[in-house]
């Protein structure tokens, strides 16, 4: 069975809500999965994973939130090579910056030898019906590269 790694930052509940939604339908494709908030994992803890998944919500004027920093800068020093990795995100489209935080990471998994499995998802604020739709479809697409 294959191990799908969600690890994700929220402030306020919204990404965090995400990343369950995604949790769950990769648990009903038959996925091992392991979700946690950021501040409990290491960039390492990606390595015995199958499927690499980062959720993030952007700050302010396009900052990375405080709490993930630690894991965007520790994902320079390891090797993800032959691991699919996708990212997703929640924002509020008020800011110019709207989720920038989610392509970040998007690019740092990139640099880590990690293959794309799918395409972002920008949630605004909290996750509705129609982004629960886009949410499950990203799980359904990354699972694919298992079959």
């Amino acid at each position: 069975m294959a191990l799908a790694k969600i690890v994700y930052a929220s402030m306020t509940g919204n990404t965090e809500a995400c990343a369950d939604i995604v949790a769950d339908k990769l648990e009903a494709l038959g996925f091992e999965v392991e979700c946690d908030e950021c501040s409990s994992v290491d960039a390492s803890d990606f390595e015995d994973a199958d499927l690499v998944i980062i959720g993030t919500y952007t700050y302010g004027d396009g900052e990375l939130p405080d709490e993930i920093v630690d894991l965007y800068e520790d994902l320079e020093d390891v090797d993800l090579s032959g691991k699919i990795y996708g990212c997703f995100g929640s924002g509020d489209t008020f800011y110019d910056d709207f989720c920038i935080c989610v392509d970040m990471f998007e690019e740092r998994l990139a640099l880590t030898g990690a293959t794309k499995g799918a395409e972002l998802v920008r949630v605004d604020l909290s996750p509705e019906d129609e982004d629960e739709a886009h949410l499950e479809a990203f799980a359904e697409q990354l699972a694919s590269h298992f079959e």
